[in-house]
């Protein structure tokens, strides 16, 4: 059945900070299990779409299996995407003000490093850089290690969705205020990703702040993206949307909407073996997963439930697609399943409610200093002889 069209509810700023929040991590959960998958083989895999929390791809073999092994992907596990967002949610915590590529090195790489807590995938208590892909171990070369400065670390980097993957708090800071959440971000993700990686970033953030203001829809946040969007991104989300906006079912869309992100995409037709050109910067290409969610969004209507499906059943980077979709669709106000949230927090040993409440009070502070300070500005500004502005 085709979602209508929603409209982003009257719910509160700490209600789409939960919602954005727990529903990225049901989404990469839910997607996890599938991951690095094509549709036809996840149909025949699981005997038909997958509509839930599933196990792992090779059963009870998971810890030997390759090229999974050794990672516990499924049974409602969140992968590296919601551990890294909760790391950034610590970082925002320590600091209670905007961050850039130097709270990154200061902060967030010391959280890799130390601290042990539970690894879902690993079934075991470790650091988090013994989870995380070689494209986030960068940080700790690059920023602890390298000394680089933090606003130059990314470049040289491999350019993927390792740095967006993790953006959603920057949308979340900065609620209703796209442009503030994109800018946020490419400096965050500066110490991280270069290219189209950092690009996307500052997207994925964009467009969450864009689903948190009041009144957003699936074409709203599109548009707030394209506005904001340089390059392969935006040709990329242009032709992925152009493509979505022809389907009402994430089954007929499945296809068509990787046959439009396929000329930006530059990792091929094989999601396990990449092209030679795959992950380089470049100005003509995008990461598929950002283009994909947003289409996904609007296959759906805005809905949770069939946004994140269909990002879960696309296959590829299936959890990272999924947890953007998640994301977004979760700060429009779009229900997460109770009955997914309550598995994933079980199965992941996670508390999923509280880094929102966490997010919330930072975010409330933030944007009393914000205010203070732009009124301070206005004042100045006015007496300079420029306009009176609010008072």
């Amino acid at each position: 059945m085709t979602p209508k069209t929603q409209q982003s509810t009257g719910a509160s700023l700490d209600e789409r900070i939960t919602g954005a929040l727990v529903g990225a991590a049901v989404g990469d959960a839910l997607g996890g299990p599938v991951e690095g998958y094509s549709p036809d083989q996840i149909l025949e895999r699981h005997g038909g779409r997958v509509h839930g929390i599933v196990g792992p791809w090779n059963g009870d073999a998971w810890r030997t299996a390759r090229p999974i092994a050794p990672y516990h992907k499924g049974d409602g596990h969140v992968t590296d995407d919601t551990l890294m967002t909760h790391a950034l949610i610590r970082v925002y915590d320590r600091v209670r003000d905007h961050l850039d590529a130097y709270a990154i090195a200061e902060h967030l790489v010391p959280d890799l490093m130390t601290g042990p807590r539970w690894i879902p995938e690993l079934e075991a208590e470790t650091i988090l850089l013994h989870r995380v892909f070689l494209a986030e171990k960068w940080l700790a070369a690059r920023l602890h290690y390298g000394h680089v400065d933090p606003r130059e670390a990314g470049t040289g980097n491999i350019v993927n969705c390792g740095a967006a993957m993790y953006m959603a708090p920057v949308g979340l800071v900065n609620a209703a205020n796209p442009r503030a959440a994109y800018a946020e971000a490419l400096d965050v993700a500066g110490a991280h990703q270069s290219s189209y990686g950092r690009e996307a970033a500052g997207v994925f953030a964009a467009a969450v702040a864009a689903a948190a203001t009041p009144g957003a829809t699936p074409d709203s946040v599109v548009t707030a993206c394209l506005s904001l969007a340089k390059d392969g991104t935006r040709a990329a989300i242009e032709a992925v949307c152009e493509a979505a906006a022809r389907h009402g079912d994430f089954e007929s869309a499945l296809t068509p909407l990787r046959q439009a992100v396929a000329p930006y995409d530059t990792v091929g037709p094989d999601y396990r073996s990449p092209s030679l050109g795959a992950r380089r910067p470049s100005r003509l290409h995008a990461i598929e997963e950002l283009p994909v969610a947003l289409g996904m969004l609007l296959v759906a209507g805005g809905d949770y439930r069939h946004a994140v499906l269909g990002s879960v059943n696309y296959g590829r980077d299936c959890d990272s697609i999924a947890t953007m979709a998640g994301a977004i669709a979760g700060a429009l106000g779009s229900a997460v399943p109770e009955e997914w949230s309550k598995q994933v927090a079980e199965a992941s040993r996670l508390d999923l409610w509280e880094p929102p409440r966490t997010l919330a009070a930072v975010t409330a502070e933030i944007f009393a200093r914000d205010t203070a300070h732009r009124r301070a500005h206005e004042e100045s500004f006015a007496r300079l002889g420029g306009p009176s502005c609010s008072a």
